[in-house]
């Protein structure tokens, strides 16, 4: 039987700004090529032409669903290499906001999923309810989906008067809401007979790969920056780290929902202990020669931020290690499967193209 070739993208309401090459032998997939770079913008290139603070509104855009996690190491990286000491509270804050951003961009992963399986309630639901984490970051930032709140030396602005209560109130909302979720959907017989046992990625393949996050941790290794290099006062802070040992896409999906209950604890946690003082340092606006490398646990996994500084105003040499480039190699998974699974492998590895591209 001769084979079928065929292209998913680069322009589709699933897959985004990516093409992916398949090779079909009837209902059987022979190989599965990602094809990225389609939204590649030179971002690290444009870094540096601009000042080290004028690059937080461009850099946080390579990926809308997690801004804070982004901003968060540019930030990191700068303020080693001046070698200043964040405030307590915006090291809170900071807190505050990047497991918001976690929870949201779950649930927009949550939301295509959801289609992607035919369960239209699932895309509804999800979408709906991060409109109302939206509006916190809202109330917080002034804006709704880039915020440029995190910065060098702290947060741009401390939070608003009763926010706290507001958050408290979402997060007693979002608690009920998950129930509904597994009861609707990830409990559902269905969802799990598509799920399991589908784009199986063994312990020893997600190492040898390089994967990260997520995919990762529904392979059966307990990585989690947060938890291994604790930065930004989490090291205070009383949470799990939820591993699977299946490493199929059903893994992946369950991990993902279960952090967003961690992230809901964390941000509770964040704002008991709160403390009050500063919320913002000076940061210079020449940053001394040298260079320095910081890590985060994004949404998608470890981001790493390298800047090397020539003493300017202006970085020298900016590179962003994404999560969704370090789980492109995932998309094997889907040599031996059938056609009807591809959408769950590729969204169980939650890739979001603009973050790969840069």
């Amino acid at each position: 039987m001769s084979s079928l070739y065929f292209s998913v993208g680069p322009q589709h309401s699933g897959s985004g700004h990516l093409r992916m090459k398949i090779e079909l032998q009837g209902d059987i997939i022979l190989n599965a090529e990602p094809d990225p770079g389609f939204v590649h913008r030179s971002a690290e290139k444009i870094a540096e032409t601009r000042e080290y603070l004028q690059n937080v509104p461009m850099i946080e855009r390579q990926c809308l669903p997690d801004v804070s996690s982004v901003t968060l190491a540019y930030a990191m990286t700068i303020e080693e290499l001046l070698g200043i000491e964040i405030p307590p509270r915006a090291q809170f804050i900071r807190i505050i906001m990047c497991e918001l951003s976690r929870i949201m961009s779950h649930l927009y992963w949550l939301s295509i999923m959801g289609i992607f399986l035919g369960h239209s309630t699932m895309f509804m639901w999800p979408f709906g309810d991060r409109d109302i984490f939206i509006d916190i970051a809202e109330k917080i930032t002034g804006s709704r989906v880039s915020y440029t709140y995190i910065i060098p030396g702290g947060v741009r602005d401390d939070l608003p008067e009763g926010i706290d209560d507001q958050i408290m109130k979402t997060l007693d909302y979002f608690q009920g809401r998950l129930k509904e979720y597994d009861a609707i959907f990830l409990s559902n017989p269905i969802f799990e007979r598509r799920t399991k046992g589908i784009g199986v990625l063994g312990r020893a393949d997600a190492i040898n790969l390089g994967v990260t996050g997520p995919t990762l941790r529904g392979s059966g290794i307990r990585g989690d920056i947060r938890k291994d290099i604790p930065y930004s006062s989490y090291n205070q802070l009383d949470f799990e780290v939820p591993v699977f040992t299946e490493g199929d896409s059903y893994a992946r999906s369950i991990i993902r929902f279960k952090e967003m209950e961690i992230s809901s604890s964390i941000i509770r946690q964040a704002l008991e202990h709160l403390p009050d003082g500063d919320f913002r340092v000076k940061a210079r606006k020449k940053v001394p020669e040298g260079e320095a490398f910081t890590r985060v646990e994004a949404a998608r996994g470890e981001l790493g931020c390298y800047i090397l500084s020539d003493g300017s105003a202006k970085p020298y040499r900016l590179k962003m290690s994404t999560p969704s480039f370090r789980n492109l190699p995932g998309f094997s998974l889907m040599k031996g499967s059938m056609l009807a699974d591809m959408p769950t492998i590729y969204w169980s590895l939650d890739y979001w193209p603009p973050d790969a591209d840069r």
